[in-house]
């Protein structure tokens, strides 16, 4: 294979990856969106404020100022903390995309 060939291959599969990976995380944050919004029961929306999911609950605390990592959200769902329950109810997979989900849309990751 040509240099310039194999160049050419390398600069598509980055591109290819790329579109994958945008792709999958647009899929995680409308799985994890889904969580907050109905899944999570009760939801996380009826406490929490957080204006990338419409929410303007006022019981918690407010998630746009808050801006929770990945890691707080996960010990918060799982464990609970002060009056938010845990929430055992939901699966791994579905704790990790709220997770990711919250974190993001509430500033701390991209």
């Amino acid at each position: 294979m040509r240099a310039e060939t194999f160049g050419a291959v390398k600069l598509f599969t980055c591109a290819a990856l790329t579109v994958c990976v945008v792709a999958s995380a647009g899929a995680t944050d409308d799985a994890g969106r889904q969580v907050f919004l109905k899944d999570a029961t009760p939801s996380c929306a009826i406490c929490h404020t957080l204006a990338e999911a419409g929410a303007t609950g006022k019981i918690g605390p407010s998630l746009d100022e808050l801006k929770p990592d990945v890691q707080r959200v996960t010990q918060a769902v799982k464990a609970g903390i002060g009056a938010m329950p845990p929430y055992p109810q939901l699966s791994e997979e579905q704790v990790q995309g709220l997770a990711r989900y919250v974190a993001r849309a509430s500033g701390t990751t991209k």
